[in-house]
């Protein structure tokens, strides 16, 4: 016997549908409802196949008027492949705000999907991008995908896309490599033998690996931070070599490309439009000024591959609010003590003296950076400074000037928007004598300083004693701060200080480049489950890690000399899923530190204007190493060793400032003229609409919950979070439920933020598909011996109607088929239908589907007895031929509004530049229809 796809088949108890790959003696069966994880081979030589369909329900299995509600749910909560053109909705694990769901139709209106997503931070551009992923890969049209990304944010990857995505990624690092290499056959590559990947850029970058990733590099590549990955003017920087490979992957035309950042345009077009190069070489040569009628067409072409919004346009975004966080900014200064005046003048003279000195090449460069090195650490603490004043200086090994100045900006300046690398918290050194004798005339100068940095620690270091009544006033004002340092020794003596100064029950950790990336992690995580907690960390922490869930404060305890890198601090706790609707940022300096005054004034204040302004950040416009590098050298080569000034840099300052405004004018400009360009709002609320009727919104997953716990008499507690009481819960449903037998309560929230010991409950979370199953499967079948809140069959009276009205839920197979560039690809959906007809089946009238819809929310207004609702459902049933012939109707209705919705999806983009269309998807319904209840509303009583 042979069996076509979407068939009903019963085999080993229990029915099951049958998946195109088949073959005639070996079936693919995947359960009825079921998951793709529970697909099944079967052979027909060894065990017995029958067909099979579903009985009809019974006038005998009446329920009460929450029934068909709640039987309609469990069916769409238990798919997890949507016949809509939103393939993958049914597998995730979180539901997507309205505006994520922009990148992922661009992306359905090109091929090969060339985008660039360039929100702001903290929109959630991870999501964004992991959903173009999920839908490629459930529509056939990819097998493999790659996400680059700076190593410290490759576990963040990993987690993301198992955790909301269901997808498994093996790490290629350089500490997995060896090991993952060793699991692969002759001629075999890690991208050949594992089909997921996320991957260090600066890793695979090398010659000797990118050309092997080239080889055998997968069709979807996602590259995070792609702003480090913009052409550069050195030939032989890392990032000249990240832009070749990213190059080299986007020669390959059929390769699809997800660009992801936040600082697309870092305020220098060329390496902004050598991204755009990498979308489409059309981009390439675009004008420089893109306004006006007349280059319409060259903005629909762009607009077509970027994706470019601020917070201020979305956190309304069709009628769905997105619960942003707003900022509190404030400044808190402290001033030096005495001896730690006279200390800081002691070291600024010798600074001083060390750059004067009459020493040129190498040497001078050496003494330079010294010197700069000691002004950094003095400011950040006294155990900074003693530690760099014992510290081997940088670059003494190095044959040129540039050879010190590349070994010496990492780890005394900040790494910007340029380098991804994870910034180097080590202290600096300020020792640059090449005499080794420990004796030296330099050295033991610089040893003797040291002495009086440790001498200043505790009480005398003023900037410790402010900071730590400030940090114990957010502590009890009840925010859980993050205390930014540049330096390993300022976190590891700040936190030991703020053990001492702190209540008892606070806890407080530190967590530093010291520490292993997953270390990390795990320190946080256990941090995050104090009740009162503070957290200091230095820069290994303020790029890219989603801090959010366990803090809402962040204290500049140093000023970095990064723009950029401010704001990356801020964004850990500044972005969506806070729960708090306030964060708090408290920048914290030196009046009487010039170094700290000088780079507030001409960096970090000017950068918080514009962001004020324009509620977007634009990156300086020129390099801020450069410019913080100028302003030290205005001072430190003034010529008045008394006092450090910056006035001879005033005129500097003011072109700066200047530029930075031109810059932010044309960032302006440019999002005006790109917001929401390629698409259109009503498209995507027409999408979403669609979307969330065949599986289910947030709003219905929570109704669903609540009504199915109270089905099974589970008390709840609470609005947002939910306490359910499982005392009364029986035994099979928490079985179902995956939930430990001593579980005495259950706390959930349906939507972010989630606090400390609440459960986000989505659609694909075990418990909601443990409960679905089980009011599904306990509906379907009477002989389970625990009956489900949900039947087959209702009757209600009621004034909602005026004449004998029927809602029938019915559950369609569709074969969906579409032709790619790797050949037809067929797959097999289910969905549940909603219908509603006055009369009897052989006259019905249909009502439109929102009239049954409604019929599902209304209360009796009087009671049935049970003999009357039996004879109700028994004259619906009584019809069997119409009922199949209706449904049939109503399959091919639904089938032609299906492919209706993918078409109107697929069509290219407004103007030419989309890409061509994808091929047409042929909807077939599988016949014949599961009716599985029917509900019948009365008349009620006037």
């Amino acid at each position: 016997m042979s069996f076509e796809p979407g068939a009903i088949v019963s085999a080993r108890g229990r029915h099951w549908v049958v998946l195109p790959d088949s073959d005639p003696d070996l079936l693919l069966l995947r359960p009825l409802g079921g998951r793709d994880d529970e697909v099944a081979g079967v052979h027909l030589g060894l065990e017995t196949v029958e067909p099979a369909a579903l009985a009809p329900p019974v006038a005998g299995d009446l329920g009460d008027f929450c029934s068909g509600r709640l039987l309609r749910d469990a069916v769409r909560l238990s798919f997890r492949s949507s016949a809509g053109p939103f393939r993958s909705f049914g597998r995730i694990a979180c539901e997507p705000r309205p505006y994520q769901l922009v990148p992922l139709l661009m992306a359905l209106k090109l091929d090969p999907v060339r985008l660039l997503i360039a929100d702001d931070v903290g929109i959630g551009k991870t999501v964004e991008a992991a959903l173009v992923v999920r839908e490629l890969l459930d529509r056939g049209e990819i097998h493999r995908f790659t996400v680059l990304c700076p190593p410290h944010l490759a576990e963040q990857w990993q987690a993301e896309l198992l955790g909301k995505f269901h997808l498994e990624a093996e790490l290629v690092l350089s500490a997995t490599a060896r090991r993952l290499e060793a699991g692969c056959g002759l001629d075999e590559s890690i991208f050949d033998r594992h089909p997921a990947t996320i991957v260090s850029t600066d890793f695979i970058k090398s010659d000797r690996r990118r050309q092997e990733f080239l080889r055998s590099a997968p069709e979807l590549v996602v590259v995070d931070e792609a702003h480090t990955c913009a052409a550069s003017g050195e030939q032989r920087s890392s990032r000249h070599q990240r832009h070749e490979l990213l190059r080299s992957l986007a020669a390959d035309s059929s390769r699809h490309l997800l660009l992801v950042t936040a600082t697309p345009h870092s305020g220098k077009d060329e390496a902004f439009r050598s991204l755009l190069a990498l979308l489409g070489p059309e981009l390439a040569n675009l004008p420089e000024d893109l306004g006006g009628d007349h280059n319409r067409r060259h903005r629909e072409r762009l607009a077509a591959h970027l994706v470019q919004r601020r917070r201020g346009r979305i956190d309304r975004y069709l009628g769905a609010e997105t619960p942003f966080p707003r900022r509190e900014e404030l400044e808190e200064t402290y001033r030096l003590g005495a001896e730690a005046r006279r200390f800081f003048d002691k070291v600024l003279a010798f600074a001083k003296e060390v750059v004067s000195a009459p020493e040129g090449g190498v040497r001078q460069r050496v003494r330079w950076w010294s010197a700069i090195a000691l002004l950094r650490s003095i400011g950040s603490s006294p155990a900074a400074a003693a530690a760099t004043l014992r510290n081997r200086a940088a670059g003494l090994d190095a044959e040129t000037p540039a050879e010190v100045d590349e070994a010496a900006r990492l780890s005394v300046l900040d790494a910007g928007e340029d380098d991804p690398l994870e910034a180097v918290d080590l202290a600096p050194g300020a020792d640059a004598e090449t005499d080794p004798a420990p004796e030296a005339p330099l050295r033991r100068r610089l040893l003797a300083l040291a002495r009086e940095a440790d001498a200043l620690q505790g009480a005398k270091d003023a900037k410790l004693t402010r900071a730590r009544g400030l940090i114990g006033e957010l502590v009890e004002a009840g925010y859980s701060p993050i205390v930014f340092c540049r330096f390993i020794p300022t976190a590891e003596y700040l936190a030991g200080a703020l053990r001492k100064s702190l209540p008892a029950e606070v806890e407080v950790d530190a967590v530093t480049g010291l520490l292993a990336p997953e270390e990390r992690e795990a320190r946080v995580q256990a941090l995050g489950q104090a009740s009162r907690r503070v957290l200091v960390a230095t820069d290994c922490l303020s790029e890219g890690i989603n801090l959010q869930q366990s803090f809402d404060a962040v204290v500049h305890y140093d000023l970095s000399w990064s723009p950029t890198r401010h704001e990356q601090r801020e964004g850990r706790v500044d972005r969506y899923g806070q729960r708090s609707p306030f964060v708090r940022v408290l920048t914290y300096y030196g009046q009487d530190n010039p170094i700290d005054g000088a780079v507030l004034d001409v960096l970090l204040r000017k950068q918080r204007t514009i962001r004020s302004r324009l509620g977007i950040s634009v990156p300086v416009p020129a390099d801020p190493e450069a410019v913080v590098e100028a302003l030290l050298s205005a001072g430190l080569l003034s010529g008045q060793p008394e006092q450090l000034t910056f006035e001879d840099f005033l005129p500097s300052r003011e072109t700066l400032h200047r530029d930075w405004e031109q810059a932010a004018e044309r960032e302006s400009q440019s999002r005006s003229l790109f917001a929401q360009e390629g698409i259109r709002d009503e498209e995507v609320f027409r999408e979403v609409e669609a979307a969330q009727r065949a599986v289910g919104s947030g709003t219905d997953l929570e109704c669903f919950v609540r009504e199915a716990l109270a089905g099974y008499r589970v008390p709840a507690e609470g609005t947002s979070p939910v306490r359910f009481l499982l005392q009364d819960l029986p035994a099979s449903v928490a079985d179902a439920l995956k939930l430990p037998r001593e579980s005495s309560h259950l706390k959930v929230r349906f939507a972010p933020p989630v606090g400390q010991g609440e459960h986000l409950l989505v659609r694909t979370d075990p418990l909601v598909e443990g409960l679905a199953g089980h009011v599904l499967a306990s509906a379907l079948d009477p002989q389970l011996p625990d009956r489900g809140p949900a039947r087959r069959a209702g009757v209600v009276r009621t004034r909602a109607v005026t004449m004998r009205t029927t809602v029938v839920v019915l559950r369609l197979r569709l074969r969906l088929t579409e032709r790619l560039k790797t050949g037809e690809h067929s797959t097999l959906a289910e969905e549940a239908l909603l219908a509603a007809f006055e009369g009897a089946p052989s006259a019905a009238v249909l009502l439109p589907p929102e009239r049954a819809e409604e019929l599902l929310t209304v209360t009796p207004d009087a009671n049935v007895a049970p003999e009357v609702a039996e004879i109700q459902i028994g004259r619906v049933l009584a019809e069997p031929d119409a009922l199949a012939a209706r449904f049939a109707d109503l399959a091919a209705e639904r089938a032609a509004q299906l492919a209706d919705s993918h078409e109107r999806v697929r069509q290219a983009a407004r103007g030419s530049a989309g890409g061509a269309a994808r091929g047409r998807v042929l909807v077939e319904p599988l016949l014949p229809v599961d009716l599985l209840g029917v509900y019948v509303f009365l008349p009620g009583a006037v």
